[in-house]
């Protein structure tokens, strides 16, 4: 795991008023989008993500600083050869109708996860399980996955490999369970059954999102916090003015202009810490100008001065010329081969392979960019569009949507030649950034395929020693960097600001905060 964050302290402005007692105390939290789903099997995006770790638990959790700790599960054994684990479960850990948490609850949502049919975008998560590849290939059925209940209480988890990031992985909502199907793809409360800290009580799309706490879980003595209001507002200026009107305790974005001003005005409630995601347009695979044309592809991002982008954007991010971090465990993140380029070299060189490409001032390559309505992607998307046109002539159109449409749009290629991406990391492992590029991946937008990447990453997952397996991820980010199917961008950090009376927000580097390990001072 990475280490503990630093932090950076900011703005004490707005309308401190809490609440005077923990009892009926209510957080209210900013969501800079509309959750697509909160189904676990489903939960892909960072929003439904960030709103379904406070509905669900897995076998692990993740503490306040990152690092997992036992959560349904009290203990656990893995075997001499590194693949088999045992996992006891809880006797404690009940469903949201007072039902306990069984072994089989596990078993039937990771089948459901991994099966072809379910089309689930986190599938790749459970790819280490044994049989996992070979079901979601659909070469064999969801039965066979490597996970048996025992008994209620004792689960047993076979892997094809080992995986060293795999206790990571329990904590993320890939691996949660599910009471039923119907439960967990329900939007209706009242047919919410959940065995996390907190249990759904409304979802009004486009408005919020009210949480109360869960009476029946094990953990219920220390979840601090009785109700969460997720404020969902995509408009980050939105966010901006709730909080300085005292109507939302934290925030989990800040607008870049007025960042500067409350750090140095109010120096106690931004909280700024490295965030392990990237930011990168992916390049539809499948069009006729990208399919067979690495030139272009190349001078595309080679036209880009993320220098710019991240000036612009002012909120600490780092320019981008690899796909995976830095920080992440055990590995060196490639690097593209002209990153050190001075800038008039890397012009020269992006216009000499446009020609080359077949395009020029006289015929401009047309583009239709995608991205998710937001201000600062906008602002990103219309710098690319006129340095791209400034350098080589391109003409970009840009079409913004709403995010849950957004959601739907990025899977249909025949609406973007470019579209605008991220990826954050599940678990600490630079895997869970490449395989996005695997050419049988649910995440693999750009329609990317490579048998020789493809099989530089089936080898490290097959080998044992660290050393070789970092090599083996490093020539597979070399590899995919070179044939340019996305163009990175910047890399994050995360930004919220904070009420001072919210106590206990400790960031980490996947910047997940689970609500029931904050709690409300009373002034």
């Amino acid at each position: 795991m990475l280490g503990l964050l630093t932090t950076l302290a900011v703005c004490g402005c707005g309308n401190h008023t809490a609440p005077a007692t923990q009892e009926g105390s209510i957080l209210r939290r900013g969501l800079g989008g509309e959750p697509a789903s909160l189904d676990p099997s489903a939960a892909a995006d960072t929003f439904s993500v960030q709103v379904v770790q406070d509905l669900y638990e897995g076998l692990l959790r993740e503490a306040a600083n990152g690092e997992t700790e036992p959560a349904v599960a009290t203990a656990w054994t893995l075997d001499a050869s590194g693949t088999t684990y045992s996992f006891k479960l809880r006797s404690s850990a009940r469903w949201s109708n007072g039902e306990p948490v069984r072994a089989q609850n596990f078993v039937t949502a990771w089948q459901r996860v991994v099966d072809p049919k379910t089309g689930s975008s986190v599938s790749n998560d459970l790819r280490p399980i044994a049989g996992a590849a070979e079901i979601m290939s659909g070469k064999a059925p969801p039965s066979s996955l490597g996970v048996v209940a025992v008994n209620d209480n004792e689960l047993l988890v076979k892997l094809s490999h080992p995986t060293p990031y795999f206790p990571q992985l329990l904590a993320h909502s890939s691996t949660f369970p599910v009471y039923s199907d119907a439960s967990a793809r329900s939007h209706s409360a009242k047919d919410w059954v959940s065995n996390g800290a907190y249990v759904l009580a409304d979802w009004r799309p486009g408005s919020r999102l009210d949480l109360t706490k869960n009476e029946q879980y094990w953990d219920r003595d220390r979840v601090q916090i009785q109700k969460v209001q997720y404020q969902i507002a995509p408009d980050q200026y939105v966010q901006f003015a709730a909080y300085r009107a005292g109507q939302l305790d934290l925030t989990d974005t800040i607008p870049p202009n007025a960042l500067s001003s409350l750090q140095a005005e109010h120096p106690s409630e931004v909280v700024i810490a490295p965030y392990s995601a990237v930011a990168y347009y992916g390049l539809n695979m499948t069009a006729p100008a990208f399919a067979k044309n690495p030139k272009l592809r190349i001078a595309l991002g080679m036209a880009i001065d993320r220098r710019r982008i991240v000036d612009a954007l002012a909120a600490g991010q780092v320019e981008a010329f690899g796909f995976v971090p830095p920080g992440i465990w055990n590995y060196n993140p490639a690097k593209i081969e002209w990153e050190n380029l001075p800038d008039s070299e890397r012009e020269a060189e992006a216009k000499r392979l446009y020609r080359e490409s077949g395009y020029s001032i006289e015929r401009p390559l047309h583009l239709q960019l995608l991205f998710n309505s937001n201000p600062a992607i906008k602002q990103t998307a219309t710098l690319v569009a006129a340095m791209w046109h400034e350098q080589l002539g391109v003409q970009t159109t840009l079409t913004d949507e709403e995010f849950r449409v957004f959601l739907e749009s990025r899977k249909d290629k025949k609406r973007w030649d470019v579209v605008r991406l991220s990826w954050d990391a599940d678990y600490n492992d630079a895997s869970n950034f490449l395989d996005i590029f695997r050419s049988d991946s649910a995440n693999n937008d750009t329609g990317y395929s490579s048998t020789s990447f493809d099989a530089a990453l089936n080898r490290a997952a097959n080998t044992l020693d660290p050393d070789a397996r970092r090599v083996l991820l490093e020539s597979a980010e070399k590899l995919m960097l070179s044939d340019a199917p996305a163009i990175p961008l910047y890399f994050y950090v995360s930004k919220h600001l904070v009420k001072p009376y919210v106590l206990g927000l400790t960031p980490n580097s996947f910047d997940r905060i689970r609500s029931q390990s904050l709690s409300l001072a009373a002034r």
